[in-house]
């Protein structure tokens, strides 16, 4: 039976119709050309600003380092037109390793013509010992940058420098206030600026932080909270031969109270308690005078830190030799980083984007890896706070294999800048 078909007359007019979509959908997803172009041409000055960062010996504890990297970044600051500080702690949250003095912070405010309030945040100190650069100075080898805590974080640094001098040179203004805080103390749990990261994003409709976004560029919108519990049990000594009953054995008391917590963990809920370190006696013949050990712990719920410091003091009251002593310190390095709708928004446009480069953008909603100070951007916003805004890389915490992807540079300047770009002008709802 013979096949019958469309006259020309229709057939063309839908072949146009279809043409022309295709043709607008081409067009949305090509990238911004000038947002684009000045990305490119940012890329070099980037990496002789991550030269100068690297350049820097900036350990948690190397408070000269640390001043001399601040100066560094608020010159910079300064020079894109912020209105630009360099702090010194005055609120400080001692954990049981916090040193006696912290570094500084550099923070700087941009006004614009807008409402929106957008911050970025970053972190100036390394893990590294002071006189480790020389086995590890900045180079570039092929497609990666290399150099003593370039991954972590000071590409971070970086790149909000460099997003802001491309929004400058668009002579982008649109927001309402863009604020930059870089600290020196992230490494070591940020005791002297977690309270500062708090109150200052505690009314910004969107914080973007700027750690490494791993070997793919993962954006990441919950991380896990770190804590850690410290038990001390005081005892008695006396001679263990001659007259171990005049004694109170803390080790014994220490092994019970570790025992009675030991399943005190919900792992269906993500919720993770375990002891790792234990100390007692001095010598074999003596029974111990005082025990001490140190657990662990994990969640992906603020709430869940709480519950579990309630158990923990509960259990304690249930002792094995009730003449002993037993004390509980229970600390939050970090609170977890937990996903809400608004940090779901922001990354989903964030795919958007990526796309008008050709490339996928992954999102992360499950906690995975340690903490960071996004989590203390989080505790007291209803806005976004997204993880993960930094270039590509890999080797963090490591003395001879830290690396940036140079092929990640212009991407994630375009990203960064368009978000801010589009928050501002409401095309981020």
């Amino acid at each position: 039976m013979p096949r019958s078909y469309p006259a020309p007359s229709l057939i063309r007019p839908l072949i146009a119709s279809l043409w022309l979509a295709c043709a607008a959908t081409v067009a949305h997803a090509e990238p911004l050309a000038d947002v684009h172009a000045l990305a490119q041409k940012e890329q070099q000055p980037l990496l002789d600003t991550l030269r100068d960062l690297v350049s820097i010996e900036s350990g948690s504890r190397d408070i000269e380092g640390l001043n001399q990297i601040a100066e560094r970044v608020a010159g910079q600051l300064k020079q894109l037109g912020g209105t630009v500080e360099i702090l010194q702690p005055t609120d400080i949250y001692r954990l049981d390793d916090t040193p006696e003095k912290i570094g500084p912070a550099v923070h700087a405010v941009f006004k614009g013509t807008g409402s929106k309030k957008i911050m970025l945040i970053a972190h100036m100190d390394t893990v590294y010992l002071k006189g480790m650069l020389k086995d590890q100075p900045f180079r570039i080898d092929g497609d990666k940058a290399y150099g003593l805590g370039i991954s972590d974080d000071k590409q971070g640094v970086a790149l909000i420098l460099h997003t802001v001098a491309l929004l400058q040179k668009l002579n982008f203004r649109d927001y309402g206030t863009l604020t930059v805080l870089t600290n020196g103390d992230e490494e070591i749990s940020s005791p002297g600026w977690r309270s500062a990261i708090t109150k200052l994003a505690s009314d910004q409709d969107v914080v973007f932080s700027f750690e490494g976004g791993g070997t793919d560029g993962t954006l990441r919108l919950a991380t896990s909270g770190i804590g850690s519990a410290y038990l001390t049990v005081q005892g008695k000594s006396s001679h263990a031969g001659a007259r171990p009953e005049g004694g109170v054995n803390a080790l014994y008391e220490l092994s019970h109270q570790v025992l009675q917590m030991k399943d005190l963990s919900k792992p269906e809920q993500g919720l993770k308690l375990n002891w790792t370190v234990s100390k007692s006696g001095t010598n074999r013949n003596v029974i111990p005078a005082e025990a001490t050990a140190q657990a662990d712990a994990r969640a992906l719920k603020v709430a869940d830190f709480d519950e579990l410091e309630k158990a923990l003091r509960d259990k304690i009251s249930n002792r094995l030799l009730p003449v002993s002593k037993v004390d509980l310190k229970f600390e939050v390095r970090r609170p977890p980083l937990e996903a809400n709708d608004a940090s779901r928004r922001v990354a989903a446009h964030g795919r958007t984007i990526y796309q008008e480069l050709g490339m996928s953008l992954k999102v992360d909603e499950k906690a995975t890896g340690g903490g960071t100070d996004a989590a203390f951007a989080a505790l007291k916003t209803k806005g976004a706070v997204v993880e993960g805004m930094g270039l590509s890389g890999f080797g963090a915490h490591s003395n001879d294999a830290e690396y940036v992807q140079l092929n990640s540079i212009v991407p994630r300047l375009y990203l960064a800048t368009r978000m801010i770009m589009d928050l501002s002008t409401g095309k981020l709802k």
